[in-house]
C-alpha cells in the first residue's frame, strides 16, 4: 500500500540532497569497522536510502517522532534495501527503544540546532546508554565556536529558527563537546562541510 505513495507527494528536502554526498563520504571513513547504526532523526529518509544503498556492510536503523514515521516509511518502500530497516519511534526526551543487536554507530543530521537545550542533552544521555563500546557517533549541522557564528548566513539561520521556537538555535561546540564527554564521548574529527556546516565524529 505505501507504494502507492508516489516520491513526488512525499516531503522532500534539497539540502539532503545537496549534502548526503559529502557525508557519505565521510561516513565510508568513519563507519567502516561498524556494523549496526542507530540514526536518529531521519527525517525524509533520504539520506538513510542514500547511505544504506552504499554501505552495504550496515544495518542501518532509521528513526524519528512518532509523528513523522508514515512519510519516511512511505519514502523507503520505494527502496527495498535488505541492509535498511523499518524506521521506529524514537523521541529523544524518551525511553529509547531496544534493539535485538548492538548498535555501535550512531548517526544524526541538523538535529540539534532543532532541539531545546534540554533535548540536545537528552541526545546525548541516550547515545551513552545505546552505544555500545566502541563506538561512534557522527553528527551534522551548524555550530557556533567560542560563543561566534562562522558565517553571516549561520547568524540569519540561527534567527530565523528562533523565530520558529525560541528554544531552538545554533549550539556551541565547546557545549556540545563538553555534554559528550560526560557519556564518554569524545570528538576525535571536526570537518567543514558544505554551507557553513560542520562533520563532528566522536568515539569511545
Amino acid at each position: 500500500m505505501l507504494k502507492t505513495v508516489p516520491l513526488a507527494h512525499l516531503p522532500f528536502s534539497q539540502a539532503c540532497e545537496n549534502n548526503k554526498q559529502p557525508i557519505l563520504s565521510l561516513l565510508m571513513q568513519w563507519f567502516a569497522q561498524s556494523n549496526h547504526v542507530l540514526e536518529v532523526g531521519s527525517g525524509t529518509g533520504q539520506h538513510c536510502v542514500h547511505f544504506a544503498a552504499h554501505l552495504d556492510h550496515l544495518h542501518w536503523q532509521p528513526s524519528d517522532q512518532l509523528t513523522y514515521l508514515a512519510n519516511l516509511q512511505a519514502r523507503l518502500a520505494h527502496f527495498p534495501l535488505c541492509n535498511l530497516a523499518d524506521p521506529v519511534a524514537l523521541d529523544v526526551s524518551q525511553s529509547w527503544p531496544q534493539f535485538t543487536t548492538q548498535v555501535d554507530a550512531i548517526y544524526s543530521a541538523n538535529t540539534l540546532h532543532i532541539m531545546s537545550k534540554p533535548l540536545v542533552e537528552a541526545f546525548f544521555a541516550g547515545c551513552g546508554q545505546v552505544l555500545a563500546t566502541p563506538g561512534c557517533v557522527a553528527v551534522y549541522g551548524a555550530f557556533n565556536y567560542a560563543g561566534q557564528y562562522t558565517s553571516a548566513s549561520n547568524q540569519q539561520f540561527d534567527d530565523w529558527l528562533k523565530q520558529q521556537n525560541p528554544h531552538s538555535g545554533i549550539r556551541d561546540i565547546e557545549w556540545i563537546t563538553s555534554l559528550a564527554k560526560q557519556h564518554d564521548l569524545h570528538l576525535q574529527q571536526d570537518v567543514a562541510m558544505p554551507a557553513n556546516n560542520r562533520m563532528l565524529y566522536f568515539t569511545r
